[in-house]
């Protein structure tokens, strides 16, 4: 279908470069005569919400912007170039807006500091923080595959203050990339996106989070690769799931769930994203308290891994596995607020079942929760020594977990490994 050539106009590119989606939809929309309200017929929203959309600077629902772009004919790379961030060439001293943090004060700032100490190294914490407000210069550092494989390591093994510094230099890098408008570059980019908003959703960092998962999305969209959109669809909808969003969690990860199903899953790597979609379905489920669905999510996500390997192959994007949908199993049922049947589906798990340490660890913790919700603190304990023992990465830098071990240490300090394990934390969060 050929462009119109109201998007080649100076006015359209402006307000590309300016970074304003909201214009660029106000634009295509009066271009097409619609009103306000008639826009919002087609997105099943308010003019109000319409108005508010075209207004707004910065971006607060993705997806409402992608649909009331393609309504209104915004060609997708127009698009994408008005949601990048902006590019490095102001100086360090420039006020940019990319960021909820990018212009604030030196005291709010203290706060975001303060509020971010006990997610991790907080300069680094930060560091990311500055790269997703304005793109760092290019590094030149080496092969972006190579550097990225290294990346998913240190979050396989819970080394989340190296991965934290490296990240910047790899956002900086994709983009260079994803310059040359190759899809595969521009997946990759997506890849980098959907890695920081993992870590960040880990370390509790949900602010930064959501804006690196709606980059991840934007650059999967792109690229048009199945398993980047899969990527990037589950880490937005984990930030969602933290911030009690569960509902939009859901529809979107029905959404992007019946995406990959619909490829055919021709391929061990569909078919492990299909599954482990449906672990996180069961998983966001069980967080908005929707027990059948929970229930029936679990068991089609059996049924999707009982070909897959019993380790997942190194590399694999989703490295899902038999073991590791009954250890989703276990957090299904803990979140549902039964955590006897979550001990009794993890009690035949053993950490050599998992090929990666935060797999082990997160085997433990997630025993821990389940025993503590018994109220077992002996247990309890013993699981989280497991889970440090494993990866310290997953408790000491996980806020839930930092909980049970500040909870277990108050009420229960005589118990073996507790007086320990509070002080991992406490050095944590020094």
């Amino acid at each position: 279908m050929p462009v119109d050539p109201l998007w080649n106009t100076p006015k359209a590119r402006a307000l590309a470069a300016q970074r304003l989606p909201g214009a660029l939809i106000r634009l295509g929309r009066e271009h097409r005569s619609w009103s306000l309200a008639a826009l919002g017929d087609r997105l099943g929203c308010s003019a109000s919400t319409v108005s508010r959309l075209e207004r707004r600077s910065r971006v607060f629902d993705l997806t409402l912007v992608h649909r009331a772009a393609r309504e209104v004919g915004i060609p997708l790379p127009i698009l994408v170039s008005s949601l990048a961030p902006p590019t490095p060439s102001a100086s360090a001293d420039t006020k940019v807006t990319a960021s909820p943090h990018a212009q604030e004060d030196p005291m709010h700032r203290r706060t975001l500091l303060t509020a971010t100490a006990t997610a991790g190294p907080v300069v680094l914490v930060l560091g990311v923080d500055q790269a997703l407000a304005a793109t760092p210069p290019p590094t030149g550092r080496g092969s972006l595959d190579a550097r990225m494989a290294t990346a998913r390591d240190l979050y396989d093994h819970g080394t989340h203050a190296k991965l934290l510094a490296a990240l910047p230099g790899l956002i900086a890098d994709g983009h260079a990339a994803a310059s040359s408008r190759r899809e595969l570059d521009q997946a990759r980019l997506s890849s980098v996106y959907s890695l920081t908003a993992s870590v960040l959703n880990k370390l509790g960092s949900y602010e930064q989070a959501r804006i690196a998962a709606d980059r991840a999305r934007t650059w999967a969209e792109v690229s048009g690769s199945p398993l980047a959109s899969a990527s990037a669809a589950r880490a937005l909808a984990v930030v969602l799931r933290h911030q009690d969003r569960t509902e939009e969690a859901q529809h979107l990860m029905m959404a992007a769930t019946a995406q990959v199903e619909a490829t055919g899953l021709r391929t061990d790597a569909l078919a492990s994203a299909y599954a482990q979609m449906l672990c996180t379905l069961a998983y966001t489920a069980a967080r908005g308290g929707r027990r059948a669905e929970a229930s029936a999510m679990t068991e089609e996500a059996r049924r999707a891994a009982r070909a897959l390997p019993h380790i997942a192959p190194a590399g694999r994007l989703f490295p899902i596995s038999p073991a590791g949908v009954d250890l989703y199993a276990v957090g299904v049922h803990w979140a549902l607020g039964d955590a006897g049947a979550a001990l009794e589906v993890g009690k035949n798990l053993r950490p050599d079942q998992f090929a990666t340490a935060e797999r082990k660890a997160r085997l433990g913790t997630d025993m821990a929760r389940a025993w503590w919700a018994w109220g077992r603190p002996a247990q309890t304990a013993s699981a989280l020594l497991d889970a440090y023992r494993a990866s310290p990465g997953e408790v000491r830098d996980r806020p839930a977990i930092r909980r049970v071990v500040t909870e277990l240490a108050e009420r229960h300090p005589q118990i073996a490994g507790v007086r320990d394990l509070q002080a991992a934390v406490a050095k944590a969060a020094g």
